[in-house]
């Protein structure tokens, strides 16, 4: 009998443990699982012409992903998703966005400068869902303006002339329009926020150059019709054309 009632007890206290390990192996799952779904991911985003390469396209749960945005293009972007964005950065400037996901699915992201996410710089960022490859880039081809620059055998004139350029978004000052034959010298200055040229349509075309900086040309111009544009993509067809005349 009191065989009976000890292995009775035994018994009883292995199910109360085995009972006892079951809420506690399950109260850590559902901590984990709670763990997971809260967690905070840093992710690497690069930016280049016209594409972005993520560390990581996706994660397996809700929750909140610091963005860590580099542009090592060679023109200004910026990164938005989840109704945030970078400012446009410099290439080799960089810019964090913090975003916090409450549900699954599969968000939009994108370059918001104008022409950059028609040209690849868009895709979706997903949340515990399989990810989804971005779209192929392009390559823009810069627009040329039409040219009525006239080649002839008058010869070039004697002046000596300084022209300023001042450039911003998006458009050229110059400090005149009308110059007289010979030898033009351009002080061109970017007083913009982003990355700009000076292009002589068949003549000469100017570096891209940072906000702030300064560059110094002289060409010579016979009389005659001159186009210029700025050479960085989609800048031309946002108004940074013009046209002067070189006059005898």
């Amino acid at each position: 009998m009191l065989k009976r009632v000890v292995g009775t007890l035994a018994l009883a206290g292995a199910a109360a443990a085995g009972l006892a390990f079951g809420f506690a192996s399950t109260g850590a799952a559902s901590s984990i699982a709670s763990s997971k779904a809260g967690a905070t991911t840093k992710i690497t985003v690069v930016g280049t012409e016209f594409k972005f390469a993520f560390s990581k396209r996706s994660i397996p749960a809700p929750g909140t992903v610091i963005f860590t945005f580099v542009n090592k293009g060679k023109i200004s972007h910026n990164f938005a998703i989840g109704g945030k964005v970078t400012p446009n950065l410099l290439p080799g400037k960089s810019a964090k966005l913090t975003v916090k996901f409450t549900k699954k699915g599969h968000f939009a992201y994108s370059c918001t400068i104008p022409g950059h996410a028609g040209a690849g710089m868009k895709g979706t960022f997903s949340v515990a869902t399989a990810a989804v490859a971005p779209p192929p880039s392009s390559t823009p081809t810069t627009t040329t303006q039409p040219t009525t620059t006239t080649t002839n055998t008058t010869p070039v004139g004697s002046a000596k002339t300084t022209v300023t350029v001042n450039m911003v978004e998006y458009a050229f000052q110059l400090s005149q329009s009308t110059i007289p034959s010979g030898q033009v010298t351009f002080v061109i200055k970017n007083s913009g926020n982003e990355i700009h040229n000076f292009a002589i349509l068949g003549n000469k075309a100017g570096a891209q150059i940072g906000p702030g900086a300064t560059e110094t040309w002289t060409v010579s111009l016979p009389p005659g019709t001159y186009n210029y544009v700025c050479d960085v993509p989609f800048h031309a067809e946002r108004g940074m054309t013009g046209q002067f005349t070189v006059t005898p």
